[in-house]
């Protein structure tokens, strides 16, 4: 059984190559403009009246449904909804698809389905190589979608298929998950502080 003191130095290991990766991050002036060049394609989508599709599978699912979450939801304030939708959420769909067509059309069917230009997709794939992601990526340039890929640093298929896509600056899985949730944290930041009007702080 492993000790206390072996998960404390795990947790140690794990925290600091955290912050090594969102360090990395920080000192990347190339991926820094991608995160404002994506920032910016965004709002303006959300200015023009578009939505924003999101994929990905496993991890990248729950990243997926969480940035879209927060931008549906709210993020620091209350404020209207922005329309934001992960693809993978339906499963009777999900199911549907695989079953019909093949795993790698579940997410380019609904993009075919629910795309339109000015909108944009918003793929995530940590190797940057899921065939499911990339079809996604396909499909959205077809209908003439915007396209963001989210990816580690190799890129993967991805960095080739994709208009602009931001490799975090890591080949650790995990990591590079922590810093994509990170640049949605950012995106729905800038996009709720660009979009409305905060809430006046009430005087006591």
């Amino acid at each position: 059984m492993p000790s206390i003191s072996d998960a404390s130095h795990t947790a140690r290991q794990a925290i600091q190559a955290s912050i090594a990766a969102k360090q990395a991050l920080l000192e990347d002036a190339v991926l820094l403009s991608k995160i404002e060049q994506a920032a910016q394609m965004l709002l303006q989508t959300y200015q023009s009246g578009g939505k924003v599709l999101l994929c990905g599978n496993g991890g990248s699912a729950a990243d997926a449904q969480h940035i879209a979450a927060e931008l549906s939801g709210r993020f620091y304030f209350d404020r209207p909804p922005l329309y934001a939708e992960a693809l993978h959420v339906n499963t009777s769909y999900l199911t549907a698809v695989a079953n019909d067509y093949g795993y790698n059309e579940v997410f380019a069917r609904m993009v075919e389905a629910a795309g339109r230009p000015g909108d944009v997709l918003i793929a995530i794939s940590t190797s940057g190589n899921s065939p499911s992601v990339l079809r996604a990526v396909q499909k959205a340039v077809e209908v003439g979608m915007s396209v963001i890929g989210l990816t580690g640093a190799s890129g993967g298929k991805l960095a080739t298929c994709c208009p602009l896509c931001l490799q975090v600056p890591s080949s650790d899985t995990p990591r590079i998950q922590e810093c994509h949730i990170l640049i949605g944290h950012i995106w729905c930041e800038v996009l709720e502080k660009g979009l409305f009007q905060p809430p006046a702080e009430k005087c006591n």
